[in-house]
C-alpha cells in the first residue's frame, strides 16, 4: 500500500481571504521508524530518498587493503558453496574478494512475453512445472495494467520481482485455475519488489499475476522456480574478534549477501542496498547491489556467502571496532520539549515539540505525577540498554540535569510533540541505524499524539488502561520500551518480527500491545505486565532481510565502552 507523503500546501479561502493550510506530515522510511501501521508507507519515496544518501557514502568511501581472488574455476559450481566449504582468506580488516557465480542452466532468461497478457484466458505460458524447473523473464506495467504467467504446481514455488532502476511498485498474486486467490506480496522490504513462496498442489494449473500499485508503471524482472537448490553461491571465511563490527558490499553479477556466523546460522541476507540509512560518519561500506552488517559476539570464523547471480562480482568487506569503545558517548532524554530539526527525516525545516507535561492529562494523569512518569521511563530504558552489564553511555535526563545537547558526542531522544508539530507521521523515529554506534550526534524522538490519544486505537495507551492500571508504571514504562527501542536503532538494530512468538524491543511497528508489555489481561499497569528485552529474533520479512538477528548483542557492543 502506498500513502503519499510528499509535503504539500494547499490553499484554502475563509471569509474571503486566503490562508495557508499547514503541510500534510511525510511519511518517514520505515526502516528507521515505530510506525502505527508500517503497511501505509510510499516505498518508492523512502527508497528514492535512501538512494541518494547512498550515493554519498559511496564518492567518500576509502579503498580496501586486501584483494583476494575466488580459488573455485569459473566453470565450476560447488566447491564453496556452504559456510562449511568456504574459501579461508585470510582477512585483514579491510578486503575486496572477486570471483564469479556460474549460470544456472536450469534457469533460463526468456525475453518478454508478447501481450496482451492481462488475464487468465491470455497469461503467458511460462512452461515451469512442465518442460522447465524455473524461469527468468522481464515485463512492463502501465497504470493499470496486469501480466498474467501460467505454471503448473510442483510443490514449494518461489516468486519474485526486481524493480531496479524502475518506478514501478510491484504486487504479486497467485490464483489457482478457478481465480481463486492463493497467496500475495506487494513488498520485499522497505523497496517496490516483490516475492512469496506457496506450496502449489503437483499437476495442478495456477496462474501468477504481477500488477502495480496505485497505478504505477514501469519494467520489471520476474523469476519463477519451483523447488530449491538453485544458482550457484560463494562463501569466504573471516576470523572475527568478539565485537568487531563487520560491513559488506556486493557489486557486479551478484545480488544477494548472506552473512553467516560461527555455527552457521544464517544472520543476515540481503538483497538490496541499504545504506542509506547509516550516518555519514559509518566507515561500512555501501553503494553495491546488496549490502549486509553484522557485529560479532564472541571471537570465532564467521562466513559471508555470494549468491544470486551468473557473471563476475566484486564484494568489498570491512571490519571496525565499535565506535564507543573508545570515545565516550552521552545520551540525554529530553522530557520538556524541544526545538528539533526534522530535515533529517524529511520535513523541512526547525519544529518545536510539546513538553510531556502537555500530554499527562490525557492519561488520567496530573502535573503532580510528571517526576514519577520520568522516573519510570529512565529507569526502563536504563534496565533496557544495561540489561547485561558494560553499559558505558551516560544517561542523562531533562529532569536531573542540564542540557547537553549541541555538544560533541552528545545524542539526544526527544519525548514528546506530536505529529502536526513536527510534520513526521510516526510514532517514533530514530535518525539513523548505526551498527557499532559510530555516530554520536544523533537524534531519536518519541511522539506523544497517537500514544495519548482516547481509548480504542490499538497504538493509545488508554486502549489498556483501566481502573485497575497503575497509570503511572505503565505510561513510564510505555514510553521507556518505545524510547530503547530508537536508542536500539542508534546503536545498528533492524526490526525484528512482531507477530511471532517472541516480543523483543526491537519488534516492527503494528503490535504495540507487545512493545507496551501488555500481559495476558489486556490491561497495562498490573501485575502480569511483561518484561520485553532485547533479544535473538528473526529479522522482520516485510523489510526485506533474512535470518536471526541478536539485538542483545548489537546493544551491547553499541554502547560498550
Amino acid at each position: 500500500m502506498r500513502l503519499l507523503g510528499a509535503v504539500a500546501v494547499a490553499a484554502l479561502v475563509l471569509s474571503g481571504q486566503t490562508a495557508v493550510a499547514a503541510p500534510a506530515p511525510i511519511t518517514p522510511d520505515p526502516l528507521l521508524a515505530f510506525l502505527a501501521d508500517p503497511g501505509r508507507v510510499d516505498l518508492a519515496a523512502a527508497s528514492r530518498a535512501r538512494e541518494a544518501r547512498t550515493r554519498a557514502r559511496v564518492l567518500s568511501a576509502a579503498a580496501p587493503e586486501q584483494t583476494y581472488a575466488e580459488r573455485e574455476p569459473a566453470s565450476v559450481r560447488g566447491r564453496n558453496d556452504t559456510p562449511w566449504t568456504a574459501e579461508a582468506t585470510g582477512f585483514r580488516r579491510s578486503a575486496v574478494f572477486t570471483g564469479s557465480l556460474l549460470a544456472d542452466p536450469t534457469m533460463p532468461s526468456v525475453g518478454e512475453f508478447a501481450e496482451p497478457n492481462d488475464t487468465q484466458a491470455t497469461a503467458s505460458a511460462t512452461g515451469v512445472g512442465t518442460s522447465r524447473r524455473a524461469i527468468r523473464t522481464v515485463g512492463k506495467i502501465a497504470g493499470s495494467d496486469a501480466d498474467f504467467y501460467s505454471l503448473r504446481g510442483a510443490g514449494l514455488t518461489s516468486i519474485a520481482t526486481r524493480t531496479d532502476g524502475s518506478d514501478l511498485d510491484t504486487v504479486l498474486t497467485v490464483f489457482d485455475a478457478a481465480g481463486k486467490e492463493i497467496a500475495s506480496n506487494d513488498t520485499v522490504g522497505v523497496s517496490t519488489d516483490a516475492r512469496l513462496e506457496a506450496e502449489l498442489v503437483a499437476g495442478a494449473d495456477y496462474f501468477v499475476r504481477v500488477t502495480g500499485t496505485q497505478n504505477t508503471a514501469g519494467s520489471y524482472e520476474l523469476t519463477l522456480a519451483a523447488g530449491e537448490g538453485f544458482g550457484d553461491k560463494d562463501f569466504f571465511a573471516v576470523d572475527l574478534k568478539a565485537g568487531d563490527v563487520i560491513g559488506a558490499s556486493v557489486v557486479g553479477a551478484a545480488r544477494k549477501i548472506a552473512v553467516h556466523d560461527s555455527r552457521g546460522r544464517l544472520v543476515m541476507g540481503s538483497q538490496q542496498d541499504f545504506s542509506g540509512v547509516y550516518p555519514a560518519s559509518s566507515p561500512l561500506p555501501g553503494g553495491g547491489n546488496a549490502v549486509a552488517d553484522y557485529i560479532a559476539p564472541r571471537d570465532g570464523r564467521y562466513y559471508l556467502g555470494v549468491e544470486d547471480g551468473a557473471g563476475a562480482y566484486s564484494l568489498t568487506v570491512k571490519a571496525f571496532r565499535p565506535g564507543s569503545e573508545k570515545v565516550p558517548q552521552t545520551v540525554f532524554v529530553d522530557f520538556d520539549g524541544a526545538l528539533v530539526d526534522t530535515s533529517v527525516w524529511g520535513s523541512p525545516g526547525e519544529k518545536q515539540l510539546s513538553p510531556l507535561s502537555r500530554f499527562l492529562s490525557a492519561w488520567g494523569l496530573s502535573s503532580k505525577d510528571s517526576a514519577a512518569v520520568v522516573s519510570v521511563a529512565v529507569d526502563t530504558i536504563r534496565e533496557n540498554l544495561a540489561l547485561h552489564g558494560n553499559f558505558g553511555v551516560r544517561l542523562l535526563n531533562s529532569r536531573d540535569h542540564a542540557d547537553p545537547w549541541g555538544q560533541k558526542n552528545v545524542s539526544r531522544l526527544v519525548i514528546g510533540g506530536t505529529i502536526a508539530e513536527s510534520g513526521v507521521e510516526t510514532v517514533a523515529i530514530a535518525q539513523t541505524i548505526d551498527p557499532g554506534n559510530f555516530g554520536h550526534e544523533e537524534t531519536a524522538m518519541v511522539q506523544l499524539d497517537l500514544l495519548s490519544a482516547p481509548a480504542g486505537s490499538p497504538v493509545s495507551l488508554n486502549t489498556y488502561m483501566s481502573s485497575a492500571s497503575d497509570k503511572v508504571r505503565f505510561v513510564g514504562r510505555a514510553l521507556g520500551n518505545v524510547a530503547a527501542h530508537e536508542l536500539g536503532h542508534l546503536s545498528g538494530s533492524w526490526h525484528q518480527h512482531q507477530f511471532n512468538e517472541l516480543d523483543t524491543l526491537m519488534d516492527q511497528g503494528g503490535n504495540p500491545k507487545a512493545m507496551f508489555a501488555v500481559g495476558a489481561d489486556g490491561i497495562g499497569g498490573t501485575a502480569d505486565d511483561t518484561d520485553i528485552d532485547f533479544g535473538e529474533d528473526v529479522l522482520v520479512p516485510n523489510e526485506g532481510f533474512t535470518g536471526l538477528e541478536d539485538a542483545l548483542s548489537r546493544t551491547r557492543w553499541g554502547y560498550r565502552r
